[in-house]
């Protein structure tokens, strides 16, 4: 998929808050630092499991399972038991609505 489709609207997530969407039969997990939105797969790359329940400060995302974490910008596995990254997703706001392109 190489085209942003709407997420959410600008309004619909506060701050510091993330959100779980699906885009195009994908689950996807949207954050909102600032005016910035980042995108991540919902996905802990340690065992599949849902990144959606975990707790997150900043820039990162912990599973819930295992306690492995990732940075919401770059997919980064931050620490074990996670080793490979997360997918990450480019996002952009036009016209009060948040855009995602699947990478």
């Amino acid at each position: 998929m190489s085209e942003f489709q709407v997420a959410i609207r600008h309004g619909d997530l506060a701050d510091g808050e993330k959100t779980l969407v699906e885009i195009a039969d994908r689950l996807v997990l949207l954050f909102r630092i600032g005016d910035q939105y980042f995108c991540i797969d919902d996905i802990c790359t340690h065992d599949g499991g849902t990144l959606a329940d975990g707790s997150h400060q900043g820039f990162e995302i912990e599973c819930p399972r295992h306690g492995a974490r990732f940075d919401i910008r770059t997919g980064a596995a931050l620490c074990m038991p996670a080793f490979r990254p997360t997918q990450v997703h480019e996002c952009r706001v036009v016209d009060e609505n948040v855009l995602v392109k699947l990478n």
